[in-house]
């Protein structure tokens, strides 16, 4: 199974993420290696492209989602991942072209370096894309119902003949609880999807506890003691949400904390 996330002590991420860091990373190398040999340094206007992709990329998903967001703030909070990468690849490349004939001397190692990147986050990115692009059906892992009873989600995909959104997290993961009401509104709101929220290596009796502590109305919370889900979906950091068709194959994965517009954006690729 492709490793989906990668936990590293307390900090997690994304398989994406990694990538694009991999390959920022190259860019700023090949900046560095072919500026010296024309005595230009670019390093400045990677960190600025960079800058200003991310923020476009930020504005372009929060003005598809502007309704979903509960004021200003919400609006900058990062946290929930809501980014449109084509809105920032653009923007960056815009960019790169203004940087460019600003300053003639910054061509080539611009130009070296951000082909270098391009190939680097292509090469990693389309061979993620081609495996992902493999039909990767829900797992027949054993779980619990806080009941006790042995259940599975291929079971529960015959049974509701729907799109299923399926959520791992743990008590201790607070933003797993901060994303849980942004949850709660969905499944009231969203009945032709089904929604179950799989509990990572806790007791049923802690999960009884917790859940009435903070009061949430939940269907489907069930309970995964061996973290079996976790490593068959090659999702190793919490929270995680794994949005399947119809189908049951796996569309898309959100790696963190969810709002309600990236929760938006997930349940419209599975409708």
């Amino acid at each position: 199974m492709l490793q989906q996330s990668v936990a590293i002590g307390p900090m997690g991420f994304s398989l994406h993420q990694l990538m694009i860091g991999f390959a920022f990373v190259l860019t700023l190398l090949a900046g560095a290696l072919i500026g010296r040999r024309h005595r230009v340094a670019v390093s400045d206007t990677l960190f600025t492209l960079l800058f200003v992709a991310m923020v476009a990329a930020r504005l372009v998903f929060v003005v598809r989602y502007w309704s979903d967001y509960d004021g200003l703030l919400a609006r900058l909070d990062i946290r929930d991942g809501g980014f449109d990468i084509l809105g920032g690849v653009m923007a960056g490349f815009g960019y790169a072209g203004w940087a460019m004939w600003r300053s003639p001397r910054q061509r080539v190692p611009l130009t070296g370096a951000l082909l270098v990147g391009a190939l680097a986050w292509g090469l990693t990115a389309g061979s993620t894309l081609l495996l992902e692009q493999q039909a990767r059906p829900l797992p027949a892992t054993p779980l619990l119902t806080l009941n006790g009873d042995p259940t599975t989600l291929t079971k529960l995909a015959q049974q509701q003949q729907q799109p299923i959104v399926v959520n791992l997290w743990a008590s201790w993961c607070p933003p797993c609880i901060r994303e849980m009401p942004v949850f709660e509104e969905a499944q009231q709101q969203a009945q032709d999807i089904t929604f179950v929220f799989v509990n990572q290596g806790e007791s049923l009796q802690h999960i009884h506890t917790f859940m009435h502590e903070h009061g949430f109305n939940l269907n489907h919370v069930w309970q995964d003691p061996s973290n079996a889900l976790g490593q068959a979906t090659g999702a190793h950091a919490m929270p995680t949400t794994l949005y399947y068709n119809a189908d049951g194959d796996l569309v898309s994965t959100h790696f963190g904390e969810l709002s309600r517009a990236t929760l938006q954006d997930g349940l419209t690729r599975i409708r």
